[in-house]
């Protein structure tokens, strides 16, 4: 009897460290996804900012953003893509799951933790099908303001207008909690 339960102790024991390693390989691999749309996002922006300014930055986020989280979805086959509390973009609103996470993200800032390293997974079930959800915090940062902050110059404010009429993805602060990238992996 003794055997048969330590048998199933070092089963159970084996399975968790299997359950561990493979989302902590999911994770690992979730943020270089992000990573690596962070860093074709950035480079656009920083292209477009060289060229025209804030104003000419707009177009990447409403244009190239898209195309690059679609590029990168069909690379891993996932669905990546990022999401707000503040939506600028109705296209990027988040489901019932990335809703949560963001406003669980909030509450982990207003208790004093940096948004930078801000993460979240978790292994969830969908029409009988499991994926391993991940969402990486998006810090604003000072050149965010240009377009994201309270004092917009006019310029950028027409713009934005025109491309974004129900536009909420204003007047936040340097630190503040842009939004998220998210993933969704099938598994």
């Amino acid at each position: 009897m003794k055997r048969i339960l330590f048998l199933a102790m070092a089963l159970t024991v084996t399975a968790n460290a299997t359950y561990a390693n493979d989302n902590q390989q999911r994770v690992d691999q979730s943020k270089a996804v992000v990573k690596e749309f962070m860093t074709g996002l950035k480079g656009e922006l920083e292209k477009a900012m060289k060229e025209g300014g804030p104003v000419n930055a707009i177009g990447v986020c409403n244009l190239k953003a898209p195309e690059i989280a679609k590029e990168i979805s069909d690379k891993h086959q996932w669905d990546v893509a990022r999401t707000s509390l503040k939506l600028r973009n109705p296209e990027n609103k988040p489901d019932a799951w990335e809703l949560a996470v963001l406003k669980k993200f909030e509450a982990r800032k207003a208790a004093g933790e940096a948004v930078e390293p801000m993460a979240y997974f978790e292994v969830v079930e969908e029409n009988n099908k499991k994926y391993f959800r991940f969402m990486k915090a998006i810090p604003t940062g000072e050149v965010c303001l240009k377009c994201h902050g309270s004092n917009l110059d006019a310029k950028v404010t027409s713009k934005l207008d025109e491309l974004y009429p129900a536009d909420q993805a204003r007047g936040f602060n340097a630190g503040d909690i842009r939004g998220a990238f998210t993933i969704k992996q099938p598994m």
